[in-house]
Order: C-alpha cells, then sequence, then structure tokens
C-alpha cells in the first residue's frame, strides 16, 4: 500500500469586504448589483479551494505521471454567508478514495469556522476524479455531500439565457483566486483537450446560484442553506446557456439545470432555501 505524508489540512485567514464585493460581483457580471457586502455561498467555495488542492498535490505528489484534476460534483451545506472581516479557519479530511479506470475518484470534507465559536458554519464535499493517479490504495466512503432535500409540490419553473465571454471568465478567475490557464490561455485550453478556454464550473455554480436568489430569495444570499450539484460538460465562451429553475410550491428547494447546445452541463442541481425573517424581503 502506498503511504503518504500530507501537510496539516487547516488553514486560517481573514477575509475582506473587498474580495466578497469582488467575488458576488464577478459571479453576477451580468444581473443587477447584489447587496453590499453580503458573500455568495459559493464564496465557500473559494475559501477551501486552496487546502483542497494542497491536499490533492500531496497526496499524488509520488505519481510516475501526470495527474490531472476533473471537478465531478459539489455539495455545500451553509448556516450564514462568509462575514466581512472575519478569520476563517479550514479543516479537510479525505472521506475516501476509489480506483477507477482513468485514475481514482476522491471525495474531500471541508469545514469552516469562523467568529461564531467552534462549530462549522459551512460544511463542504468536493468530488473530483485524479485521472492518471494509479498509487493510491482505496479507502473509506466516497457517496458525496448530503442528498437534496426533498421539493414540497412544484411551482412554475423559469428560465434565464447567459453567454458567458473571455472577459467574463477572466474577471471571474481573478476574484476567485483559480488561475488554471485552461480558463486563460487558449493555447493550454487545446493542449488539455478543449476547442478554447472554459469556465469555471463553480462559475457557472455561482451564476445559477444568484439568478435563483434574485427569482425566489429577493437577492438575499444569506437565505440560501445548502446547494449541491454535478459536472458533466465543460462550458466555452460565447455560447448560449441556459439555466432553468423549478422551484417546489413554496420555493425553499429550488432544482436547477445548465446547458450548452451541446447538452447538459450542470445538472442534479438544487439549493435550499430559509423562511424569510420576520419583517423581511419575500
Amino acid at each position: 500500500m502506498t503511504t503518504f505524508s500530507l501537510p496539516s489540512p487547516v488553514r486560517t485567514l481573514t477575509v475582506t469586504e473587498p474580495e466578497i464585493t469582488d467575488y458576488r460581483g464577478a459571479a453576477r457580471r451580468s444581473l443587477p448589483t447584489a447587496r453590499p457586502g453580503q458573500a455568495s455561498p459559493v464564496h465557500t467555495f473559494v475559501l477551501a479551494h486552496t487546502v483542497a488542492e494542497q491536499t490533492v498535490a500531496a497526496l499524488t505528489a509520488a505519481e510516475p505521471g501526470p495527474v490531472s484534476v476533473v471537478h465531478l460534483g459539489q455539495d455545500i451545506r451553509t448556516l450564514r454567508p462568509v462575514r466581512p472581516g472575519e478569520q476563517v479557519t479550514v479543516t479537510l479530511d479525505v472521506l475516501g478514495i476509489r480506483k477507477e479506470a482513468r485514475g481514482a475518484r476522491i471525495a474531500l470534507h471541508i469545514r469552516l469556522t469562523g467568529e461564531d465559536g467552534p462549530d462549522p458554519f459551512a460544511e463542504l464535499v468536493i468530488s473530483a476524479l485524479l485521472v492518471g493517479a494509479t498509487l493510491l490504495e482505496p479507502f473509506g466512503d466516497i457517496s458525496g455531500g448530503p442528498a437534496a432535500p426533498a421539493p414540497l409540490g412544484t411551482g412554475e419553473p423559469q428560465s434565464a439565457v447567459h453567454a458567458l465571454t473571455t472577459d467574463w471568465i477572466t474577471t471571474y478567475a481573478h476574484a476567485s483566486g483559480d488561475l488554471n490557464p485552461i480558463h486563460l490561455d487558449e493555447d493550454a485550453a487545446r493542449a488539455a483537450g478543449f476547442d478554447t478556454v472554459i469556465a469555471h464550473g463553480m462559475s457557472v455554480v455561482a451564476l445559477a446560484v444568484e439568478e435563483a436568489t434574485d427569482r425566489f430569495a429577493a437577492g438575499d444570499s444569506a437565505r440560501v442553506r445548502g446547494l449541491g450539484c454535478r459536472f458533466s460538460a465543460p462550458v466555452p465562451p460565447g455560447i448560449p446557456l441556459e439555466i432553468t429553475l423549478q422551484p417546489d410550491a413554496e420555493a425553499r428547494v429550488v432544482r436547477f439545470t445548465c446547458k450548452t447546445p451541446k447538452g447538459a452541463a450542470v445538472k442534479s442541481g438544487w439549493i435550499e432555501f430559509a423562511d424569510p425573517a420576520p419583517g423581511g424581503p419575500r
């Protein structure tokens, strides 16, 4: 069995108001300006990303060949958005690894704790395929994050169409800190097997969450209690991206899909909203 030593999977950082504003602004580039200082629920993934990358790099450091990471699915449970000026501690556990024909599938569990005390205000499960990984031995459970909540009846579906530009993708890359060349450089994207640069998968999710938040939660991202999805295909710039939103009868659970003319890009999406605060906008 291959053995490896991991770096301490803990990171502490302070989240600034400009970072929160820039990230949510990048996700909402084609939408009206969001409430000042209120973070996207997907910002939790941005905070978790560095620790996840470091863990994957440590796990695959002994591999004889190159290893590429394919993001398969994302689940987030959150009690509230991250706050401007808040110090956040990010802690990670590897839930499991399973061998597959192209490499190894992995599930990572990440907890974010902040100024409220020792209990996390957000938990994430990242599912990924480590293409080319041959040495990792299977263990644990890779079943993924929490199941989507059951919808209560069926509401009226809604949809929106966007075309993500290269400028949109670049802006998101810098706001999120994910500067992978496949999102920024056409030559690097083609070398990785794509026709051109591609949008970050989580940028598409962030846009879908913003559309749902505007339509079903009066733009209040603090009402998001959870979201999840599975990724199925890349989204290049300049082509229509259709986001379909299917709320339940009370608009507390919203299912979503994102597709291009080539087919589904994000599937099995769900967003759960809390009830509005008394006296607040509905």
